[in-house]
């Protein structure tokens, strides 16, 4: 947080580029700092790379959010959200962009998604519940937002080890 980068709206990436050297290794570049952060998403802007790349990775031993989830790992490329369904919900969010704290943040929880994958083959999907708010997080990232940007009420913003020990509202 405070990286200029990370505030601003990401290009475009050409879509003529997908596939090229220069995006296998953005991918790779993506793939091993969400392993590296132990995150579950990544945004291009996260790593000083003004593009709209995002890469999500949820594996099935994911815990942290009482979720019964899991997504391999995937591409998003130029991606645009359409809210299905207004109803929110809240979760307490982390980023790899705002170190040790958390904050409960409520998005949309039925959207659709359209995007072009590693090969740059247009797609879509919904998704609902915890996917949605993963993807609005990690999406944001693409139009110069964190999720304390969201935060309605600065009581539920917690460092992450005060969230661990006293186990707030999940």
């Amino acid at each position: 947080m405070g990286h200029p980068t990370l505030r601003t709206i990401a290009d475009v990436y050409p879509v003529d580029r997908i596939g090229s050297v220069e995006f296998n290794e953005l991918i790779t570049d993506l793939r091993d700092t969400l392993a590296a952060s132990g995150g579950i998403g990544l945004a291009a802007p996260q790593i000083n790379i003004s593009s709209k790349v995002v890469v999500i990775e949820i594996p099935v031993e994911e815990t942290r959010y009482d979720q019964a989830i899991s997504m391999p790992f995937s591409v998003f490329v130029n991606p645009r959200i359409e809210v299905i369904n207004q109803e929110q919900q809240g979760y307490w969010e982390g980023c790899l962009s705002v170190p040790g704290l958390r904050g409960k943040v409520y998005r949309p929880q039925h959207i659709a998604l359209e995007y072009l994958d590693q090969n740059g083959d247009a797609q879509q999907m919904e998704l609902q519940g915890f996917l949605a708010t993963v993807f609005q997080h990690e999406f944001d990232h693409l139009h110069g937002k964190l999720y304390l940007d969201h935060v309605r009420d600065t009581t539920q913003l917690s460092f992450e080890a005060e969230f661990l020990e006293f186990e707030l509202d999940r």
